[in-house]
């Protein structure tokens, strides 16, 4: 049976063709509908008629610069109190030698972590204009919204101030993380005393302004319905219809271990594709999805880039907020395995720059001996 002749998702298969905007209504419908394999070859066509069989990753490496935290946030197993024996907070020296192993082999850091109690935006200025001047080729990505928030409240300083310096210093992209559900009566439970969905919006609205690109995110699998999880996607491409400044959006499942959230109805993998799948038809305005493969892993990962997702964020090197939680994907994986893991889910892999603005056919590095030659209708730009 043809999409279009489909009971329930005919009609949207026919907005589709014609290019219409998806509704709430379509949204619920695919977040609910029993027929998944219908609603994930939906998001396979979407993704397919955007950027063919190409599938996205660059070379990265994860930085999480503490796990000291004011917050104490019920799906979170990364933070950690300022007394804690194993809580750390890298100064910039350690920073500095944890990046320059990979800094040869990187074009991104991205860094996240806790809300230190001490460190105000004078630490980050420093660090990021040290981290220019060692290795001015990397990209800082860094600072989810309510590190911003949590910045401007203990420098005084403006958000449009704080994100102002931030950039001045070195800062590229905002990362995106944080979102969670962006839905108050959710948050007020899972993340309470985090920026409000309101607050989330309004600094990524002003990075935008500023002129810095930022990713977006989702996790669920927590306590949020379907419905929350609609009006998530609608909230960020409502404001992504304004500003125009988000790059990717990146949806990612609450992982259970080790974190304090018993009630949470966790996301199942076949949840997992949908979410990706209905984001990819939804977010019409948001160019990638990602498949963040640090979260659902490398097996699952793969299975969504035939479900929607056109990347799968990078090389990373070494992550501690997920694995924290129970994440057990390799972190030893260099361009190559990536290449491969995207070759075995029957698609092409494109390595991009932090901005989406530089791609290139990957190719395998020549076997010792080989002479490397250029493939015919190579493309690269």
């Amino acid at each position: 049976m043809l999409l279009r002749d489909h009971p329930r998702l005919g009609g949207i298969t026919r907005e589709l063709d014609f290019e219409r905007r998806l509704t709430r209504a379509d949204g619920l419908l695919l977040m609910q509908d029993p027929d998944l394999p219908s609603v994930l070859a939906l998001g396979e066509a979407s993704k397919r008629a955007r950027y063919g069989s190409d599938v996205f990753f660059n070379s990265n490496l994860h930085i999480n610069q503490t796990n000291v935290c004011v917050l104490a946030c019920r799906f979170c197993a990364f933070r950690r109190g300022p007394a804690a024996p194993d809580a750390y907070a890298l100064d910039i020296d350690e920073y500095l030698a944890r990046l320059a192993p990979y800094a040869e082999h990187v074009d991104e850091v991205h860094t996240v972590g806790g809300l230190h109690p001490e460190w105000t935006i004078d630490h980050y200025e420093a660090l990021f204009s040290s981290i220019k001047r060692e290795f001015p080729h990397v990209t800082v990505k860094a600072l989810t919204a309510v590190e911003i928030k949590h910045l401007a409240d203990i420098s005084h300083l403006s958000i449009a101030q704080t994100l102002s310096r931030l950039r001045d210093s070195g800062l590229d992209i905002l990362p995106g993380g944080g979102a969670e559900i962006l839905s108050d009566e959710v948050r007020d439970i899972i993340c309470r005393g985090k920026e409000s969905s309101a607050e989330y919006l309004a600094i990524h609205r002003t990075a935008h302004e500023l002129g810095i690109p930022t990713n977006c995110t989702m996790l669920f699998g927590t306590i949020e319905t379907a419905s929350a999880r609609v009006d998530h996607l609608l909230s960020l491409r409502g404001l992504q219809d304004e500003t125009g400044g988000f790059q990717c959006f990146v949806p990612y499942p609450f992982l259970p271990d080790h974190t304090r959230l018993p009630q949470a109805q966790l996301a199942s993998a076949n949840e997992v594709l949908r979410v990706i799948a209905v984001s990819r038809l939804l977010l019409d305005n948001i160019p990638h999805i990602k498949a963040y493969r640090m979260n659902i892993g490398d097996r699952l990962a793969q299975l969504a880039l035939n479900c929607g997702a056109d990347d799968i964020d990078g090389t990373v090197g070494h992550e501690e907020i997920m694995h924290s939680a129970g994440s057990t994907t390799s972190l030893d994986d260099g361009r190559p395995e990536l290449a491969r893991l995207v070759r075995d889910a029957g698609c092409t892999p494109v390595q991009r720059d932090s901005l989406y603005t530089h791609f290139r056919r990957y190719q395998d590095p020549p076997a010792p001996g080989r002479a490397h030659l250029p493939v015919a209708g190579q493309v690269v730009s």
